[in-house]
């Protein structure tokens, strides 16, 4: 509905939210994509995808749609988490979301049969997302969220095939704030963990991904 790179005839709070996602910045592993948004959620809404992988992405002018050949090169390289970040705004506060803004997100991972097993793997996928965000210093509230893990198991012509265990996190929140960048550079931390990837050095800085500001 309102991509990332219009910003005309759109309310100055909108507005403001995309030229956040546009400052945000991310680990060069993560490969962000504007995608379309879904169409009767909200008055005003934007949505990316995104993968991780283990070699780093050279840098992009800004997200652009994927098309079928980018998502051809994509699958050609395993990606270890995926997921999609989606920002929904009503000028008219909503009640259900106690705002005008709500993101809503959805990530998975394949994970080690070993902690695929663990019964304490969605509490523990549910604090990563709060902790990122605390770090980030994203405030919000309303948050809400489900991790469902999922065994694939293969049979007949196809039981040489290891079994998968996945695991899914959906989440939705309200941001308490317009400049919503903070928001996504945590739920990006968050896909790396997901994705299994070590935490960067306190050092080592993030690298620009949404383009210039």
């Amino acid at each position: 509905m309102n991509p990332i790179g219009d910003l005309t005839q759109v309310p100055p709070d909108f507005q403001t939210a995309l030229s956040a996602l546009r400052r945000a910045q991310s680990r060069p592993e993560v490969r962000l994509a504007e995608i379309p948004a879904p169409a009767r959620l909200a008055p005003f809404a934007v949505a990316l995808s995104a993968d991780v992988r283990e070699r780093p992405h050279r840098r992009q002018q800004g997200p652009q749609l994927v098309g079928p050949r980018e998502a051809a090169q994509a699958a050609e390289e395993p990606a270890l988490a995926t997921g999609r970040f989606v920002l929904l705004y009503d000028p008219d506060e909503s009640a259900l979301w106690n705002g005008n803004f709500r993101i809503v997100t959805y990530m998975r991972a394949q994970l080690e049969p070993d902690m695929g097993n663990d019964a304490m793997l969605g509490s523990v996928a549910w604090t990563w997302l709060v902790e990122a965000l605390e770090d980030h210093g994203a405030h919000y509230s309303d948050a809400g969220g489900t991790a469902t893990r999922v065994l694939s198991e293969s049979f007949g012509s196809l039981d040489a095939r290891e079994d998968n265990i996945d695991i899914e996190l959906r989440a939705s929140w309200t941001p308490r704030e317009a400049d919503i960048r903070a928001h996504l550079e945590a739920w990006g931390d968050m896909l790396c963990a997901f994705a299994g990837l070590p935490p960067l050095p306190a050092e080592v800085t993030h690298l620009p991904r949404l383009g210039r500001s």
